[in-house]
């Protein structure tokens, strides 16, 4: 192992600063052990991205600057060889085979300990074939880092964003027209947590010592049935909702008459309910005692009421 930097002294490097990335970097600044910690970010001579940089500086994080997308391997792993953590917090919308690029660009660093981005689902449980092919990809990352034992890798399983599950486009949760659309069945359970709480519990697992390696951790905000989603809403809002169960069955034809819409192969996979969800009772926060938030608690902080009777 090339773990020989004491936590002291240790460099953290985390990719991207959107709500995830932002989320891990605030968390680790925030702690008491903090380590130095950098931020890669493509160029960019935006006003957005300069207001980032003032903002990381601001907190105290460095910012490096390399676009995953177009970088090679040997140029983005000579960046990542001079840290000691590589944490990627860049998601799908980098592109296909961003994923196995960076993981590739990790190994050949030989970084001591890289956490891939696959803060989602559970993949292994979900399989090859999936109705959403990006999954695919994240099976390639985690055959990668078994493969060799130079690096020590961290996968972090979360769940889904919890904001993404009331999210009109994804098509669950519908407040315009007050209706909740079960995917799979009733009964089919998801696994949700915040950002916030994905970059506080990253952050634990990161400072953890003796340290965490060579593992998936499970963390959950939440794990509730369309159920006791649909319940929450009802409760949260005052009114009662329209209820539609959208089975395996109706997602995929939806799928197969929309074969290049993205989210519908989210919705066909999590209809399956094979690898989405997991019992909160076994997570690293609930084995730490780590408080966070539910999905009721989210829809009580973010929905507003319903339509007036």
């Amino acid at each position: 192992m090339t773990a020989s930097h004491s936590s002291d002294h240790e460099e953290i490097l985390v990719i991207g600063a959107g709500e995830l990335g932002g989320s891990v970097v605030a968390a680790l600044i925030r702690r008491d052990d903090a380590p130095e910690v950098t931020v890669l970010l493509r160029p960019s001579g935006t006003p957005r991205h300069a207001r980032l940089r003032d903002e990381l500086a601001a907190l105290g994080a460095k910012v490096e600057q390399a676009d995953v997308a177009t970088a090679t391997v040997s140029e983005l792993s000579a960046v990542f060889s001079r840290y000691d953590t590589v944490v990627s917090c860049i998601g799908f919308a980098a592109g296909p085979g961003t994923q196995r690029k960076i993981t590739e660009a990790a190994l050949a660093a030989r970084v001591s300990r890289y956490f891939p981005w696959q803060f989602g689902v559970d993949y292994d449980a979900i399989g090859h074939g999936s109705p959403q092919d990006l999954f695919d990809e994240q099976l390639d990352v985690r055959d990668m880092l078994r493969a060799q034992d130079d690096t020590e890798w961290v996968i972090v399983s979360t769940g889904m964003f919890t904001s993404f599950l009331f999210e009109p486009d994804f098509g669950v949760v519908d407040l315009a027209a007050n209706t909740v659309n079960a995917l799979g069945s009733w009964d089919t359970e998801v696994t949700v947590t915040t950002p916030e709480d994905i970059g506080v519990l990253t952050a634990e697992i990161i400072q953890t010592r003796p340290r965490i390696a060579n593992q998936v951790v499970y963390v959950a905000g939440d794990t509730i049935s369309y159920r006791e989603l649909a319940d929450i809403v009802e409760k949260v809002r005052g009114v009662p909702v329209t209820r539609n169960e959208w089975t395996v069955a109706y997602l995929l034809e939806e799928l197969a008459g929309r074969p290049d819409d993205g989210l519908a192969k989210y919705r066909a996979a999590f209809a399956q309910g094979k690898g989405v969800a997991w019992p909160k009772s076994g997570t690293f926060n609930e084995a730490r005692g780590i408080a966070t938030t539910t999905a009721e608690e989210w829809a009580r902080a973010n929905l507003d009421a319903g339509p007036a009777r």
